[in-house]
Parts: C-alpha cells; structure tokens; sequence
C-alpha cells in the first residue's frame, strides 16, 4: 500500500477548486454573491471571450482592508462564521471560504479595494493563488476583481470548456439568477463590450423579471401567500403558457438560487388537472423562511437544501400557486396574421376616365373606393359648393359614411350570462392554517356576518353586466358566443369534459351508477386486467362494477351514469394504462386519471350534431364560470376574438 502523505496547499486548492469552480460562470456566480454580502447596491459583470481570459467583477460594497484582502484568498477564511452555532443558521450567500482561495489558484487575479472613509485603497496581483504584488491604489469604495487566463495551469480541465458563445451564454444566465434573486441590487452585465443585461435595483421583483424575460413577462401571474410562517411571492406562467421542459422553473430560498425536487413536485401539483401531459409550468418563486429551517450546506455550490418541514413547504408553494392560478382569468387571443399593406389608392389622374353622372361632383368609381383622408375633406367641401338638388344624389353616400357606430360598453367584467344567478365556484381546498391571502387569516373571513357582507357590497359599485349571445356552431365543434365588442369560440367537447371532471370530482356522495342489463365483457391484457382487478373498491368508488370472467377479460355489470355502453371498453383499457403507467402510488392522482378518462369517454364529442339547447346550457356554464379555463388535459376551453382583431383583417382600420 502506498504510503499516506498530506497534500500540499496548491494541490489542495485545485481539488477545491475543482468542487467550486466548473467555469466561468461558477466563478462569477462567487464574485456576485460576495459581492451581495457585501452590501453592494450596483454591481457590474464584464466578460472577454466567453470569462477564460477576462472576467471584471465590480460593487459599491464595504470593501476590504489590506490586511483582509490578503487573508480574503486563503483556504476556509470568511468574515460570515464565528461559532459552530452559525452553520445552524446561514443567512448570507457565501459562509465556507474556499472560493477565492480556488479561483485564485486556477488564474490569474487582479483585485482592486477599498472601504468607505480610506483616503486609499489596496491593490493586489495574485498568479496561482499566490501574492506577487502589493500596492497602495486609489480606488472608488467597493470591490473589483478582474479574474484573467481562467485554468491556465489546469489544461486537463480546460479542455473540458465549451466554446466562448457557450460559455459566454452561461456567464448570462448567472448574472440573470443574481439579479433575480436580488431585486434590490442593480445588475449589469456587460459581454465582449456591449451591454445586454441592466436591472434598475428598485427591490420590485417584477420590474427584475421583466429585464430578464422581456415581454414575456406579461404573460406572468403573480403570486403572493404565506402559510404558517413561511412566504411566497413571485410569478409563474398561465397553463396555456406551458413549456416543453422545466428550463425555465427557478426557486429561491432566502434570496439563495436552489434546486429542489420537492419545491418542483409543489409548483407543477398546482397545475394538475390544468395542464398537458409534457408540458411544464414556468416559474419564478422566492420561498422566505426562518434561517434555522432550511440546511444549505448540502452541496459544494450551495445549490441544493434540506428543509426541515417538508410539508408546510410543500403546502406553501402548493396553495400559493393554485391559489394564484384560480384567480387569474386565461381565455387566450386568436392569433391572425398581420394583415398585408392596403394598396395606394388610384389617383385621379390613373382613373379611369369615365363621363360624370348629372350632379356628381366626382367620378362615379370614387364612391366605391377607399379614400385618403384629404381627398374625403376635397370630396366633401366639393359637395358643399354644388347646388342642394345636384348634391342629392350623393347624400345617402355621405350619410351612410358618416353615420356614427354605436357606442360600445364601457364597463369590462367577468362574463356572467343575464339569464339567472351562477353559483359561484367551489372554494380551493386547504388545510387547516393562514389563508393565502397575506396577512388575512381564514378565521377573520368566516367573522363577517351576513348584514355587514351586504353594507359592504352596497358600497361597492355594481358593475354593469353585459348580455352575451350564442351566434351558432363551427365545424360542429366550436360555439361562437358574441358580447360586447368580443366573440368567444368555445371548443364544446374540452367544456363538457371540464364540467363533468368538475362534478365527479366534488361529488362527496358516491357516483350515480347504472345497471347494465347486458353484462359487456372487456378483453385486456393480462396486467391490465390484473391491475383493474387489484383496484377493485377504487373501481366501485367510481361507479363500475366489475368481475373476472376468463382469461384476460374482465366482465361490467354497471358502469356511471354519465358513461354510454359504446364507451365502456375504451374507457377501461385507458383506466388500465394510466394505472399501469406507474400512477398508483398517489391516490388522489389516481382518481383523477381515471376521473379524466371517464369525463373525456362521457362528454360530447366535436363532430356530433348537439341539440341548441344543449349547446345554450354549455355556453351558459362557460360564460358563467371563470374557473372554466381549461379541459383537464390542459387544453383551452374557450378563446377570444375582438372586434379590433377583425376589423384590422377586413382593413377597416
């Protein structure tokens, strides 16, 4: 056996080093949270070459002395820990003291400092972790560290880097994290001379977001709640706003960039029933919590975190979004195409030259075009000089182009049919704890009595609730509903699914079944029938009754009451998937898989002839229900068309 030596200090930083620093962007992922701790209120990133050969990181922070510059790039020295106590409650970003001692040792490192009230600072150049020059500087208050020729003594872990543009985009995305994580500090970001990245710091989330996802920001709904001591603020993406994968889902804990499995399981609950298979939500969400519940010396990078009660996180992040999520109206746009450029229209000179009709004080064809607006004043002051009885026979024309449209509503509301009250919504089921509403618990609710809930609403404005007409059927699946200055298409099949989802799901009494005279024998697969016939009490709960009869055939004596004959073996062999998919482990999700499958097998189909009144029943329950957004595959249920969208494709404006 080899005999066991202590490694040197330099081999020791590289090993380090190899923990700590990956690339480029570990490196200023570092800089930046020292720079955070710091108190740094404006902080700029400047990158060369993707970060290997320049990397500026500067702050406006409290600076260092001489002495702790020095002692700053030495292995486990950190100005954030005392006591053993202080690892049980971490509230800054950087506490182990090993990341500058491992960036210096892998490049070459220019540092810059100075705290406030020094008349001068310190300068430092360090090659390979170790101080090669120590000067007196002049400085403005702050920090900055210019990290050059990044792994120049690590070929081995050079070759491993990308190219400069991947790199460089890595770079992006670590300043883009800071600056979502800290709202409250002004982030630039500039890469091979050109700035692309400036948040203003005003401490507002949204105004952070919106700096780094642009336009798509506005696509966001907003989350705020707090659940038994915790709290949640942030903004996630609209179901219909789905993405491919979960690139864009980041979590914050105590303002720290974290991965965690159970915080994902948390947000993507919320979507269930809401969403499409392979779709996920996109998010950004600061989970604020007391610095002794949460562990984030679990990983090397601090990235990863234990919680100390899983549940109330889990409950936190669940009932904020949900909560956010059935508030928010989403009945998304019909995307036309811009329409093509109006034509010029002909001059008076490229006419056609035709005799004018008696009393015309124009050529006829120029009634029946479009006209500029200075040749509608010429047309008309040209009306005004001619005698009344040769004006005659223009008139109509005149008057039916300046007959004014009729004023359209003014007041915007949910849309809520005129017909008859709508029961409102069932309420979002949560446990026993602060409601989500910050600062409101549940009990100061229920305290209201009725007489003070009907001053209140006296108070309240009454909004004016527009009348809404079900103009008729496209394709035999989509209902064109008009109101107002608005026609929503509603797809009739994703709306009956919805609503009976909704009822089988809310039932609290046991689902209405049928007798089946014939009994009606389904063959599956011999898993599949052994998986149904292993979930037999869920299968009665859900209306069916069931028995073996042969081999790999189940036999149905009764189905729901909802469910036709002809769909019965359909739906029980995509029962028997879902539960062969591995869905068994939860209950509740079990019962909603199958619960889909029953809705979709049981609503109207696009393509069939549905009686109107049916259809006027449908429509009143969309127009109704704002909750009814989307088929509990995620699909949309209904979208909108504005009168200016049409009025833009036929050129009217």
């Amino acid at each position: 056996m080899p005999k066991i030596i202590q490694l040197s200090p330099h081999i020791a930083n590289l090993i380090a080093a190899g923990e700590v620093v990956e690339r480029p962007a570990s490196v200023v992922k570092e800089l930046l949270e020292n720079a955070v701790d710091a108190g740094a209120s404006k902080v700029t990133v400047e990158i060369k070459n993707g970060g290997m050969t320049y990397l500026r990181v500067t702050d406006n922070g409290c600076g260092m002395s001489a002495g702790d510059a020095k002692t700053a790039f030495l292995r486990h020295a950190t100005s954030k820990l005392r006591t053993a106590e202080d690892l049980a409650a971490i509230n800054t970003m950087g506490f182990r003291g090993e990341a500058l001692a491992a960036i210096a040792s892998v490049s070459r490192i220019d540092l810059m400092t100075k705290t406030p009230g020094s008349i001068s600072g310190v300068s430092l150049m360090l090659e390979a972790g170790t101080v090669t020059e120590e000067d007196e500087a002049g400085c403005p208050d702050g920090t900055t560290i210019i990290v050059r020729d990044l792994f120049y003594n690590t070929p081995a872990r050079m070759k491993f880097m990308k190219s400069d543009s991947v790199e460089g985009g890595k770079v992006a995305a670590a300043v883009q994290m800071q600056a979502l994580a800290h709202p409250e500090v002004s982030f630039t970001f500039i890469r091979d001379g050109k700035q692309t990245l400036q948040t203003p710091g005003s401490g507002e989330l949204g105004a952070a977001v919106y700096c780094v996802y642009g336009r798509e920001s506005a696509k966001f709904v907003e989350v705020t709640s707090r659940w038994e001591g915790y709290s949640l603020r942030g903004f996630v993406s609209k179901p219909t706003d789905a993405r491919p994968s979960r690139s864009l889902q980041t979590f914050f804990v105590n303002n720290r960039p974290v991965k965690s499995k159970l915080l994902i399981q948390a947000l993507e609950e919320a979507y269930r029933n809401q969403i499409m298979v392979g779709k996920f939500p996109a998010c950004v969400l600061h989970l604020t919590l007391p610095a002794s519940s949460v562990d984030v010396n679990v990983h090397p990078a601090k990235t990863e975190v234990k919680f100390l009660s899983e549940k109330a996180v889990f409950d936190c992040v669940h009932y904020g979004v949900l909560g956010a999520l059935n508030r928010t109206p989403d009945r998304p746009q019909v995307q036309l195409k811009p329409t093509a450029p109006i034509n010029q229209p002909p001059t008076p000179q490229s006419a056609p030259q035709t005799a004018p009709l008696r009393g015309e004080p124009a050529k006829k064809q120029e009634f029946f075009r479009t006209m500029t607006a200075q040749e509608y004043k010429n047309f008309t002051a040209a009306l005004s000089n001619t005698p009344k009885i040769e004006s005659a026979a223009a008139r109509p024309v005149l008057q039916a182009m300046n007959a004014e449209r009729p004023a359209a509503p003014t007041v915007r509301q949910s849309v809520l049919p005129p017909m008859q009250p709508v029961a409102p919504p069932p309420p979002v089921p949560v446990p026993p704890a602060e409601n989500a509403v910050p600062g409101v618990p549940a009990a100061a609710k229920q305290q209201i009595s009725i007489p003070e809930m009907e001053s209140i609403q006296q108070e309240l404005p009454m909004p004016k609730e527009i009348p809404w007409r079900m103009v008729g059927e496209l394709y035999r699946s989509y209902v064109i509903v008009e109101q107002g200055d608005e026609a929503f298409l509603i797809d009739k099949h994703a709306a009956h699914e919805r609503i009976l989802f909704e009822k089988l799901r809310s039932s609290h009494t046991e689902i209405t079944s049928q007798s089946l005279l014939a009994p009606i024998p389904v063959r599956l697969r011999a898993d599949a029938a052994a998986q149904l016939m292993a979930k037999q009490q869920l299968m009665e709960e859900l209306g069916f009754e069931i028995e073996e009869f042969g081999e790999n055939t189940v036999l149905v004596r009764q189905i729901p009451m909802d469910l036709s004959e002809g769909d019965v073996a359909d739906t029980l062999l995509e029962m028997a998937d879902d539960l062969l998919d591995g869905r068994s482990a939860d209950t509740d999700t079990v019962r909603d898989e199958l619960l889909h499958t029953m809705a979709c097998k049981a609503a109207i189909k696009a393509g069939w002839k549905t009686d109107e009144q049916e259809l006027q029943a449908l429509v009143k329950e969309v127009m109704g229900r704002d909750e009814l957004k989307y088929c509990p595959h995620g699909r949309p249920i209904c979208i909108t068309l504005s009168k200016k969208q049409l009025e833009k494709q036929f050129k009217r404006t």
